[in-house]
């Protein structure tokens, strides 16, 4: 098979083995954009709720554009990698004001909106306005690299140039919408990266890397992201019934969210000990440490964290706190908890806090 011959069988296959997922309903710039953000190192029946959530209560640009920040958040909350929506509401805010309130149909000009790369722009592009522009995913880069038997490792700047261009060369003339997505529907669906399923594959025929064996070796990925591992430490702080909670800048790591004080241990640190320093640190404050709760694990892509939480008490008067990392504070209820938007493995002990009445606290404290 040639390249003109693979594209259309697969723009020929598509119809037939798409899934009926909620933004291909209609396939607008705006739900376009939104979909192809939210689905960036996220699996598609994770993302789906969280898309219907949002059209819901946000379904068009102008709406993003004049939403606070917290509805936003919230809106994400668990779809992590918050970098995401905050480049969304400021790309929001410049559509409305220099394009109409949509996203353009120049690929230029996406690419200098925050937050839209090469793939998201290419999406855009081809899904939206049926323009012959490439998109190439995790799942795309998957597939070619069996067809065309590409032995260079896959995220290499060179590798990723190839990659797209071979996308570019397959789409045939008025069908870019299909092609496109006919790629990231047989990667996903067909070409796994375990026991692919060949016999099902619309291109077995053209494979390379079937014909000559070495399928089970693309794509070839360079090498491994090491891993580090922290210890944390927080404080659910109480006083008066009520649990403090401060809010992380507006730039930086996970900005604008909503967390306990605390931070890493050092080094053959006590957590008791690390969580008075770290609080001390922070708030200014002394505090008295009383009772544990059960240690939360988390993973993020390149860091595995485990964070021990204990309540505490401040040891003087709360007024003294002063925010010395973060941008504002609040005394909460339990109750009130699961409003606020949290990182990931805050949001598991925000369940548990939020069950505990006035007596419950007082119990754990010392």
């Amino acid at each position: 098979m040639d390249e003109s011959a693979i594209g259309r069988a697969l723009a020929d296959w598509f119809p037939k083995r798409r899934r009926d997922l909620p933004w291909r309903l209609n396939p607008s710039p705006y739900r376009v954009w939104i979909s192809e953000i939210m689905l960036q190192q996220t699996q598609i029946d994770r993302v789906i709720p969280f898309f219907t959530a949002w059209m819901e209560r946000l379904p068009t640009v102008r709406h993003v554009a004049e939403a606070d920040r917290e509805t936003l958040l919230k809106l994400w909350e668990g779809l992590g990698y918050y970098s995401r929506v905050i480049n969304i509401h400021q790309t929001a805010r410049i559509l409305l004001e220099e394009h109409d309130g949509a996203p353009p149909a120049e690929h230029r000009r996406l690419l200098a909106l925050p937050g839209i790369g090469p793939y998201t722009a290419g999406a855009i592009m081809s899904l939206a306005f049926n323009e012959p522009y490439p998109a190439v995913d995790a799942n795309v880069e998957r597939l070619l690299s069996r067809v065309f038997d590409i032995e260079e490792p896959v995220k290499s700047s060179a590798t990723q140039k190839r990659l797209r261009r071979a996308a570019a060369d397959l789409i045939p003339p008025g069908r870019a919408r299909e092609l496109n997505q006919a790629l990231m529907e047989c990667g996903a669906l067909v070409c796994l990266p375990r026991s692919p399923r060949c016999e099902e594959c619309p291109v077995r025929a053209g494979c390379l890397a079937r014909r000559r064996g070495v399928a089970a070796y693309r794509p070839r990925k360079g090498e491994p992201r090491s891993i580090t591992h922290l210890e944390t430490v927080v404080g659910v702080l109480v006083h008066k019934g009520r649990v403090f909670l401060q809010k992380r800048p507006e730039v930086g790591l996970m900005p604008g969210l909503w967390e306990f004080p605390g931070g890493k241990l050092e080094k053959g640190e006590a957590p008791v000990e690390g969580l008075k320093r770290e609080l001390r640190e922070e708030l200014g404050i002394e505090v008295r440490v009383g009772s544990p709760l059960a240690a939360v694990r988390h993973s993020y892509t390149s860091f595995r964290v485990r964070m021990r939480p204990y309540f505490c008490s401040p040891a003087s008067s709360p007024e003294s706190i002063r925010l010395e990392k973060a941008s504002e504070s609040r005394w909460v209820k339990p109750s009130r908890l699961p409003e606020y938007s949290f990182p990931a493995a805050n949001r598991r002990l925000v369940a548990d806090l939020a069950k505990l009445d006035t007596d419950d606290l007082s119990e754990r404290l010392p």
